[in-house]
């Protein structure tokens, strides 16, 4: 075959004077319409090969821009699909029909051509073709342009594939198991690790219920199943939602190892491409038990050890068949089916895993009705307390600084779980019922004993809201609650109780003190002018002894806060914590300064000896015996007829004293019985000012409230394992096994009396409910926390009885004014809803 010349063209071709010659004689031989639609033709081809050429070069800029970081390979290959695609749509666009020849000879592969090649004239009968034929170039361009995209991207994610194994956890990372002074696990902190399995501690059905729950084609597929894909596509789509996924076993193992958890498109075809990697190096049961290392099962357990002991305080080869259902449900949805959590929404997931395991034969039917009626029983707490997280957070500053080593940890801390939950109780209701009116946002507790320990502490009323704690973290004015130390230091330089000086108008320098109520009492007593918070005595007083020995009595009580040598430092310029002024307060009790606030016992590893045992408490430096008593009956004095008077409990001995900063923007109480020492703050986080609260308002209330309470409970006591020695606390069941009508799980509130669980309702036995914001405040306290509810003795159906943490939830609900007492309350029932009523607690507060 012959190749073809532009510059000599075939004896039959025209030249392209011909051409001209046959274009100027065109009226005679095709007539003016020929002329006209030959024109038209061109036109359009000259456009769209121009437009597609255009398109092509702007292509292969734009898969040249996208892959410069894949590396210098996938810059050329982009550049050259888009020279290809530019080559083509010239090719495309061109307004001839080449033949074989002309498409092979040396002139087409010529870069450049000196004289532009001839062009036939169109046959009349590819007009129609040629004006078509833009509308087939842009169609064949959206079919290319995400073609091309599409494998710039595949090469883009190869190129720019991770190693296997490049996550790795966070060096240090530990979790604490944190327990209360009894020994009962109440909370966790971090991530739990536990140990590496091998094949041996593999427990039996636990391979399989992965299997058959998460990947039933293991054992034949290569790393990417396209079955398993398309079948959890049709579901999807049938099911008008995304009911389960298409990620093979293997997928997950390299998602967990060697990818980040983004959900883009890249992420999913390097993942499919390390998959193929690990099935080639990798034997079938190493994938499986690296998967089971590194997968997530919630409540902060990482692999399937740290699983088991986190929720049933045992290694992993212990695991029955009902307990490696329920992890093995986990997988797909942790964070929501975490038994802590929801162990009603576990459960149903576990019945779930063990029907797919008698599908793809694992086990027969009778294994698996069997193992349904097996009891599985939590050895950890539902969840956090949300009030405790305030604690928490002090005690995981003081872990690290007493015991900073790697691994998992276990905490005994200070923390009275009784009188925690009754201490965040009090506060709430009582700043329910009058925060808003006296415009008062916020308030915080600390609850401790004479020897420091830390017994209870509210941070603030909702820690999810801010975790900012405002017992430990916020320094304010302390107003009179400083005369501690100006009187105590008087007393011990010779000052008496029985000391009288005179109320009246001082100046001491350029500063002029007033007393609240701007007049004045003429002569009385210290006991007296303590009592009732008499600023121009304490002015007097502490001008008369000096402000260094007020500083040096403060320090001494463990006041660590700066302290200006200023005149007003008597009346409690000074900005101070919460826990300082309790701890001093402490020590005035205890008798032996400084006391030292604490909140950790013991920190105990893997290994057998503890990390840190506290050391027996060392006798500080004794107050002076006879000064103490005097300070002792002059804080007993504020309650009994002064500015505390708000704060007295009927048949107890109690002390403290009352704190009011100037505006009303903070006020203190910090009282004392003969075993605790309470400190509260009630005030607003931008410093603003409440409607007249005062020290003898609600904190002097929330004293009570508490303590009268606290006294009972302390009272029935119960046997506590030794934290001097690190005792681990006996095995616990933590949510002891139900059975008959028995519904556990966490509960939304119909009302105080009524509660829905996953659809099924409620009514607690001896209560009838309340709507409104008192439906609301129980919502808010159940919050996340799960309640287990049984049938009353004798019952089998009606009303049923519900604990929350070990605590009678009705009976709860009574004490705190939520609701009601039915007819058919039993007396205990009646009981907490008399002390409602003495309290005017809840809705008995708007029946006065």
């Amino acid at each position: 075959m012959k190749s073809v010349d532009p510059e000599h063209p075939r004896p039959d071709a025209p030249s392209p004077q011909d051409a001209r010659g046959k274009d100027a004689q065109g009226k005679d031989a095709q007539g003016k319409g020929a002329s006209s639609e030959s024109e038209a033709a061109r036109a359009a081809a000259r456009e769209a090969a121009a437009a597609a050429r255009t398109l092509g070069r702007q292509l292969g800029v734009l898969l040249g821009s996208a892959a410069r970081t894949g590396g210098r390979g996938a810059t050329g290959a982009a550049r050259a699909s888009g020279q290809a695609f530019t080559r083509l749509a010239g090719r495309l666009g061109s307004g001839r029909r080449q033949g074989p020849e002309t498409a092979a000879g040396p002139a087409a592969a010529s870069p450049v051509s000196p004289t532009p090649a001839p062009i036939a004239a169109p046959n009349p009968r590819w007009g129609g073709r040629l004006r078509g034929r833009p509308v087939l170039l842009a169609i064949l361009a959206l079919v290319a342009l995400p073609t091309v995209l599409l494998a710039g991207l595949v090469l883009y994610s190869f190129v720019t594939l991770p190693p296997l194994g490049g996550v790795v956890p966070e060096a240090g990372q530990r979790a604490l198991t944190v327990e209360a002074d009894d020994g009962r696990v109440f909370a966790t902190r971090g991530a739990f690790q536990g140990q590496k399995l091998v094949a041996a501690d593999l427990p039996p059905h636990m391979a399989q219920a992965i299997i058959a729950i998460e990947d039933r084609r293991f054992r034949s597929h290569w790393g990417v199943d396209p079955r398993g894909l398309l079948r959890a596509m049709w579901r999807n789509t049938s099911g008008g939602g995304v009911r389960e996924g298409g990620s093979t076993i293997t997928q997950q193992y390299v998602r967990l190892t060697s990818l980040t958890q983004e959900k883009t498109l890249r992420r999913k075809i390097q993942e499919a491409f390390l998959a193929l990697r690990v099935e080639a190096t990798m034997s079938k049961d190493d994938i499986l038990l690296g998967y089971l290392n590194t997968a997530y099962f919630g409540a902060g357990a990482y692999g399937l050890d740290a699983a088991s002991r986190r929720y049933f305080g045992k290694g992993a080869k212990a695991l029955t068949l009902p307990e490696s259902a329920m992890l093995a449900g986990l997988v797909r949805a942790p964070s929501q089916l975490a038994p802590t959590r929801n162990f009603g929404g576990a459960k149903e997931r576990a019945d779930v895993v063990l029907q797919t395991m008698v599908e793809t034969g694992a086990i027969t039917a009778v294994e698996a009705d069997k193992a349904r009626t097996e009891t599985i029983t939590l050895r950890t707490p539902p969840e956090t307390p949300p009030g405790t997280n305030y604690f928490l957070d002090l005690v995981s500053g003081e872990a690290k600084r007493l015991a900073d080593t790697t691994g998992d940890v276990t905490v005994r801390t200070t923390l009275n779980l009784d009188l925690q939950s009754l201490a965040e109780g009090v506060v709430a209701r009582r700043m329910d019922a009058e925060g808003a009116k006296k415009k008062a946002g916020q308030a915080a507790m600390v609850v401790m004993n004479k020897e420091g320990a830390i017994l209870a502490m509210v941070g603030g009323r909702d820690y999810e809201d801010s975790q900012f704690n405002r017992a430990t973290q916020a320094k304010r004015q302390a107003g009179s609650l400083f005369k501690l130390f100006v009187y105590l230091t008087a007393y011990e330089t010779g000052f008496t109780p029985e000391t009288v000086l005179v109320d009246q108008p001082t100046q001491i320098g350029d500063w002029e003190p007033q007393n609240s109520t701007g007049r004045f009492k003429g002569a009385m007593p210290l006991r007296s002018a303590f009592a009732q918070s008499i600023n121009t005595v304490a002015a007097q007083l502490a001008d008369e002894i000096g402000i260094p020995a007020v500083i040096a009595t403060a320090r001494r009580l463990g006041v660590v806060s700066e302290l200006p040598n200023v005149p007003s430092l008597a009346l409690g310029s000074a900005e101070v914590t919460l826990l300082e002024m309790t701890r001093a307060y402490a020590g005035v009790l205890a008798g032996a300064v400084p006391v030292d606030a604490h909140s950790v016992h013991a920190i105990r590893g893997g290994a057998p000896p503890p990390l840190y045992l506290r050391p027996e408490a060392r006798p500080g430096t004794a107050l002076p015996t006879q000064a103490r008593a005097m300070m002792l009956d002059s804080l007993q004095a504020v309650v009994d007829g002064g500015t505390g008077k708000a704060a007295r409990v009927q048949g107890m001995p109690v002390g403290g004293k009352t704190g009011t900063t100037q505006d009303y923007r903070d006020a203190w109480f910090v009282g004392m019985t003969p075993d605790l020492v309470v400190g509260v703050w009630v005030g607003n986080d931008d410093n603003t000012s409440m409607n007249r609260v005062g020290g003898g308002d609600i904190p002097a209330a929330l004293f009570r409230d508490f303590v009268q309470r606290a006294a009972a409970q302390m009272a029935r006591g119960r046997k506590r394992p030794s934290a001097a020695r690190a005792e681990p606390a006996p095995a616990r069941d933590v949510a002891p096994a139900v059975s008959g009508a028995a519904i556990r799980g966490v509960p939304e509130v119909v009302d105080t009396g009524t509660l829905a669980f996953r659809g099924r309702t409620v009514r607690l036995l001896g209560v009838d409910g309340e709507g409104g914001a008192l439906a609301r405040q129980l919502a808010r306290y159940l919050r996340r926390r799960e309640v287990i509810c049984t049938a009353a003795a004798g019952a089998d159906a009606g009303p049923l009885r519900c604990q929350i943490d070990g605590d009678d939830l009705a009976s709860l609900i009574l004490a705190a004014g939520g609701a009601r007492a039915s007819a058919d309350a039993p007396s205990d029932l009646l009981a907490a809803e008399e002390q409602a009523r003495s309290e005017r607690a809840g809705l008995w507060r708007r029946e006065r």
